[in-house]
């Protein structure tokens, strides 16, 4: 047995799944009895085994080199052992002069990744697999972000509605009001503030099949005068009328760290003065890594999330006060994301045959691979999900009232739950 091999079957003992990893030629490492087996169709895996580079043994599936064979579930319980390093230390910049030219060569890469154009590429790259792929894992209304178990024995289906509806809560949507959603996907927010709430409801996307998806729902919903979604990207809404009240749901995680402050002063010009603005999406577990280590970054943004960019909390809240957006209301929901993607796996784990005839079988290996890799990142706190309610001041102050000064905030949070 060589070095490597010796590396890899100590790994092996340690795991809390029973592994065993075939070689080329018929050898075999780890018990004789595994609930887990890897079956590999070249040497080149056996390395990112011993390196803990569970990224590169994702990569290495999904390209053919080798066979993964168990449940989701026990495959990623075991490569969180795997790994040698904690995920969110990668990509942290070295102190001292060093930093400063990291954090600018950063930002140097985030501006060229995030024109317009290379955006929309990206989005059509992810969003745009097949529509009827997503509809395999996801619920009806295909809403692609994390639910709010409001209650333990809800479905995905009815945890996604009540997420759903505590976005429109906190927002205080009110009959009339004129509500935009920004990266409003297959319509699921937009279509639920319109017919619940009574607003007047606008979305935008760069996906196509999204673009045309909800277009079909609001004409077979008669709502062609009360909701309006638009092909366009959010660098060009016009700001001559504001907006009441303003949702960004897992977008700003395609914005990028070097475009986030011009993100921001935008929303903060699109909304009126008092008005609310929710801004969800998923944030970094730790504080100073842009992505997660071991290869996972770099698996995701190749067959992923081309372009994403991971942002801690505290950044987010602080380019957003730059802005003048005023925080008002933090929720962290990274429980809520767990369960939700491994409903979603489920979902798709189910679904396989439908899956392949409907897409290529790299697709379906990648997102099997990112499904269950992603609840159990969220499981695990290398990865985070906030709702930041922010208001933009208005400047007027009105003492002796339950308004909050210079914003729609009301003065507790009860409204939000009643």
């Amino acid at each position: 047995m060589n070095p490597l091999e010796n590396v890899v079957e100590a790994k092996l003992a340690r795991l809390p799944v029973p592994l065993a990893v075939h070689l080329p030629g018929g050898r075999r490492l780890g018990p004789g009895q595994a609930a887990l087996i890897l079956r590999l169709k070249e040497l080149g895996p056996l390395k990112h085994l011993a390196s803990g580079e569970i990224g590169r043994v994702a990569e290495d599936h999904v390209r053919g080199r080798l066979e993964i064979e168990g449940r989701p579930r026990d495959v990623m319980a075991a490569a969180a052992e795997l790994l040698d390093t904690d995920p969110r230390r990668a990509g942290a910049p070295p102190p001292g002069p060093l930093g400063w030219w990291h954090g600018l060569l950063r930002r140097s890469r985030s501006l060229a990744r995030h024109t317009p154009q290379a955006d929309a590429r990206q989005i059509e790259f992810h969003y745009d697999v097949c529509d009827d792929f997503y509809a395999l894992w996801l619920d009806e209304r295909r809403v692609y972000s994390c639910a709010y178990y409001r209650e333990a024995g809800m479905t995905l289906a009815q945890a996604q509605e009540a997420k759903l509806d505590h976005i429109c809560r906190k927002l205080m949507l009110q009959p009339g009001e004129r509500f935009l959603d920004i990266g409003a996907g297959w319509g699921g927010l937009l279509l639920w503030a319109a017919e619940h709430y009574g607003v007047q409801a606008t979305g935008i996307t760069l996906s196509r099949d999204q673009h045309a998806h909800v277009n079909r729902l609001i004409e077979q919903r008669g709502l062609q005068g009360q909701v309006h979604m638009q092909l366009m990207d959010y660098r060009e809404l016009p700001e001559a009328q504001p907006f009441d009240k303003i949702s960004s749901v897992g977008m700003f995680e395609h914005v990028g760290h070097a475009q986030l402050p011009a993100y921001f002063d935008k929303l903060w010009r699109l909304l009126r003065p008092g008005g609310l603005l929710m801004n969800h999406g998923i944030t970094a577990g730790g504080t100073r890594n842009h992505q997660l280590g071991a290869g996972i970054g770099e698996f995701v943004e190749r067959y992923i999330f081309p372009g994403g960019e991971l942002q801690h909390v505290s950044h987010v809240l602080k380019v957003m006060a730059d802005s003048g957006l005023e925080m008002v209301d933090v929720e962290n929901l990274r429980p809520h994301y767990a369960r939700t993607l491994w409903a979603w796996s489920d979902a798709l784990e189910q679904h396989l045959p439908e899956a392949r005839r409907l897409t290529d079988e790299r697709i379906v290996r990648a997102y099997r691979l990112y499904l269950a890799g992603s609840a159990m990142a969220f499981e695990r706190g290398w990865l985070s999900l906030h709702q930041m309610l922010a208001a933009r001041p208005d400047g007027q102050m009105e003492t002796g009232t339950m308004r909050g000064a210079q914003s729609a905030f009301p003065f507790n949070r009860e409204y939000i739950y009643r």
